[in-house]
Formats: C-alpha cells, sequence, structure tokens
C-alpha cells in the first residue's frame, strides 16, 4: 500500500487536496460556530475549553490536536503530513473564519450556515482523507487504541470517546443543540458520498489499504 506521507505518487494533486481539505474543514466549523444551532462533540469540547480559559477556539483546536497526537506515543502510531497539517491549519482557518464572519442573524440565516456547515464539513473531509497523506490526531488516537486490542469496534470506541468529550463540553459551557444532532445524522452519509469521490487511486498493483474510519478531525 502507499505509505502514509508518502509523495512520491501524485504529489500535487495530493498536497492540493490535502490543503483545500483543511482549509474547507476549519471554514466549516466557523459556520456551525456561527449558526449557534449546536457543534459536532469535539468542538463542543473546544469552544467549552475556550469559554473557560480565554483562548480562541482555533487556539484551543490547536492545543487539543498537539495533546492527542501526544497519545499516539504508547500506541506506536507514526503522523503523516496531512496528521500534523490537520493540527495547524484547520485552527489557524477556523480563528481567521471567525473574524470576517458576523454573529448573529435571522433564525433562517443561522439554519443555512449550520446546513452548509455541515455540508462543507462532509465535502472537507472527503478531501482530506482521500489525499491519504495520513490521518486527523482523533482519528489516529481512535485506530491506534483499536490496532492494539483488535476485539474491540472501532464505532464504539468512536462513540464512547465523542459522548465522553461531549458532555466534558457540555459541562463547560459548550453549544450543543439540535446542530448536534443533525450532524451526528448526516456526518456518515456525506461522508461515504465525497470519500469515493476524492480518493486518490493507488499505483497500480499496489495492495489496498485499510478503510479510514469516519474523521474526528
Amino acid at each position: 500500500m502507499t505509505a502514509i506521507g508518502n509523495l512520491r505518487h501524485r504529489p500535487v494533486r495530493r498536497l492540493t487536496q490535502l490543503y483545500a481539505g483543511l482549509v474547507l474543514y476549519g471554514l466549516s466549523m466557523a459556520l456551525m460556530i456561527r449558526s449557534g444551532l449546536g457543534l459536532d462533540p469535539w468542538d463542543v469540547f473546544h469552544q467549552g475549553l475556550s469559554e473557560r480559559t480565554g483562548l480562541s477556539f482555533g487556539t484551543v483546536t490547536i492545543a487539543v490536536g498537539a495533546l492527542v497526537l501526544l497519545l499516539w506515543i504508547p500506541l506506536r502510531q507514526r503522523p503523516g503530513l496531512g496528521t500534523v497539517s490537520n493540527v495547524l491549519v484547520i485552527g489557524l482557518v477556523v480563528d481567521a473564519t471567525l473574524a470576517l464572519l458576523p454573529a448573529g442573524g435571522p433564525l433562517g440565516v443561522r439554519i443555512g450556515l449550520l446546513v452548509a456547515g455541515i455540508v462543507a464539513n462532509g465535502a472537507a473531509t472527503g478531501l482530506y482523507i482521500g489525499a491519504r497523506l495520513g490521518p486527523g490526531p482523533r482519528d489516529g488516537l481512535m485506530t491506534g487504541y483499536v490496532a492494539r486490542r483488535p476485539g474491540r469496534s472501532i464505532r464504539l470506541v468512536r462513540t464512547v470517546i465523542e459522548v465522553t468529550v461531549l458532555a466534558l463540553g457540555w459541562l463547560l459551557g459548550g453549544t450543543v443543540g439540535v446542530g448536534t444532532v443533525a450532524y451526528a445524522l448526516a456526518i456518515g452519509p456525506l461522508t461515504q458520498v465525497f470519500l469515493p469521490l476524492f480518493t486518490v487511486a493507488q499505483p497500480a498493483g499496489t495492495a489496498r489499504g485499510p478503510v479510514e474510519p469516519l474523521p474526528a478531525t
């Protein structure tokens, strides 16, 4: 299989796709935040920490991503270029977008922001995962844990982690609402639509690698 971070195969396409996906992911997060209608579990956690610490949303996203990446060490996971870029780029983009995008507005506008954010998030996921340059730090935590304990279901592990961070985020003051439910219901089907469209084919004669999990960014 094509090794994570190996740029010998179609490097321009894959790098362009990776960074386009990460920028779009940060933009999608900002749209959901400005909707005020609820966030995905990890972003509820990020928002709660942001409100408690006074740090910007993007700064918290970067810090949490870096801390999660440290948890890869005992799991013997190796980050790729996409993993490190995920930690840095998304946080910078979400802060820049929030600085330009005003909060509030009529309910219809906020619903539009929420829908656009969820769809953009699905497309962004297909782009950055499809580039095959490494999963996000939170995805790698799940896959690494399951790899070390083969009997565990990745869906169960993901559910436990996301319910935990959602509860912590809500206790810290993060926004849980209809958008949280909408994201949970829509992100799987959206990723299933976009991922095949954007996945870069492996060179002929290479073995197919394991399927990437649905993202936790």
